[in-house]
């Protein structure tokens, strides 16, 4: 996987002809596109078409969590949409990611269709530890939790999870290598704190095993975005 693989570049933008123009403008140094719930409501499948049109990939992060018929119908839809990737929530249950991918597979050889990869999420890194005991009631650690929700995502026969890069290590060690590793909560050395609570930097994510970092805001709200993304990507082979 190239360097220009690894950074999906999140559009977390309500625009579409912004989040075009984010497009053209990272175009020699960013190959996967985030789409979520804001630029998706305010576009519609037509800026996946029109992002997959210029070569690019999508990461259609809509965190799919209805019950299991209702997310298997919604992942067939992404999937005719031609996205590269898009996520389910693990706490749906093992029978909602199961429906989900079997869904998705037999769309896919019925068709002819190249396969997206399915991935669950953990838990959010805006979530502290007070957060998910307090206010979720879940009584484990952080790590506890996220080790047991990708070994369901594991079982379940999704290609990889969502997870902060703080939790990358233990799942890379529980569920192998093959197993794909998504890590938002990434913020370079020069980025300010915000919501996001279970942070690294690239360098340390992939060290840790993630195989791919999630960034928006620590991009496009620095001065000189490109510069930016030329040294996160030179930090990503350093590490």
């Amino acid at each position: 996987m190239s360097v220009s693989e690894k950074v999906i570049l999140a559009l977390d933008v309500s625009e579409y002809t912004y989040a075009i123009e984010l497009v053209e403008k990272f175009k020699d140094y960013v190959e996967i596109y985030k789409i979520g719930p804001e630029l998706f409501i305010s576009s519609g499948p037509k800026i996946i078409h029109d992002i997959n049109n210029k070569g690019k990939k999508i990461f259609l992060d809509l965190k799919f969590h209805d019950i299991p018929n209702t997310v298997s119908k919604s992942a067939v839809v992404a999937t005719k949409l031609g996205v590269y990737m898009f996520n389910v929530h693990i706490s749906g249950g093992l029978e909602m990611m199961r429906k989900c991918r079997d869904a998705v597979v037999e769309l896919c050889l019925k068709e002819n269709l190249n396969r997206p990869k399915i991935l669950g999420v953990t838990i959010l890194t805006s979530i502290s530890k007070d957060i998910l005991t307090n206010e979720l009631g879940i009584p484990y650690s952080i790590r506890t939790h996220v080790k047991h929700l990708s070994s369901l995502a594991l079982k379940a026969g999704l290609d990889g999870v969502i997870s902060s890069p703080r939790e990358a290590a233990i799942i890379r060690n529980h569920c192998g290598k093959g197993f794909l590793i998504v890590t938002p909560g990434i913020r370079p050395s020069w980025t300010p704190p915000d919501d996001q609570k279970r942070t690294m930097t690239p360098k340390e994510a992939i060290r840790e095993g993630a195989d791919y970092l999630v960034m928006g805001r620590a991009v496009l709200q620095h001065p000189d975005p490109i510069k930016a993304i030329e040294i996160i990507n030179l930090e990503i082979l350093t590490a």
